[in-house]
């Protein structure tokens, strides 16, 4: 599963960690002077715990398309087990776009606001917003996905934003207010990453002009 779409969004992602782990990791290196050996097994310790993570959530990747029904039932136990870490985040993004596959926008729904909630990690809590105020376009629940775009994200995530928030525009018929929105992701170099930005700037524009072609022709009768 690709997380990271670009790289300014893997470097918004180590600035999160960094945000949210720089103070443990000098306290760190502070108690290492005041006494080594005690530090290192502390370490060790937190090393252990983290591979032991790491590898369970390796083994449920590996197993998530073996059988949906028992992925995602051991996905939810690993989230209810593990508090608040990026594997826990990962691991509802997953059982998200799993119940995207089948639709299921109340689920996918769920499970990306746990995905936000329990993610320490800036550039995939974003990701997960993001996915979050689609899933909401799919429910069309527009004011909920229009308040979740309002949320702040580091700004490599602009062109995303934006382009989210035109379609959902678009779908309450604010055109005026949806091509501005794809305007500015554009500008915000969204075509990089999402080339139908242009098709869909230029199919609203049609759309707007439809009406005056039809009273054009309208008149020539």
């Amino acid at each position: 599963m690709e997380v990271y779409q670009t790289e300014e969004q893997q470097v918004e992602a180590i600035k999160g960690f960094w945000k949210e782990n720089g103070n443990t990791v000098i306290a760190g290196i502070v108690l290492g002077f005041a006494g080594f050996i005690g530090f290192n097994l502390y370490q060790e310790n937190v090393l252990e715990s983290e591979l032991a993570l790491s590898d369970s959530y390796q083994t449920l990747m590996e197993n998530s398309t073996k059988n949906a029904q028992e992925f995602t039932a051991n996905a939810e136990k690993f989230i209810s087990e593990n508090g608040d870490t990026s594997y826990v985040s990962l691991t509802a993004l997953a059982l998200a776009k799993e119940a995207a596959t089948h639709q299921d926008w109340q689920q996918a729904q769920k499970q990306l606001t746990i995905a936000i909630e329990k993610s320490p990690n800036e550039g995939i809590k974003a990701i997960a917003t993001i996915r979050l105020a689609r899933v909401q376009v799919q429910l069309e629940d527009y004011a909920a996905a229009l308040a979740t775009l309002a949320k702040p994200l580091p700004e490599s995530f602009t062109a995303a934003k934006e382009e989210v928030k035109g379609d959902t525009y678009l779908q309450q018929g604010k055109k005026d207010l949806a091509r501005t929105a794809y305007q500015a992701a554009i500008a915000a170099d969204g075509l990089s990453t999402s080339p139908s930005l242009q098709m869909k700037l230029d199919d609203l524009a049609q759309a707007v002009n439809l009406p005056v072609v039809a009273e054009a022709s309208k008149s020539g009768e």
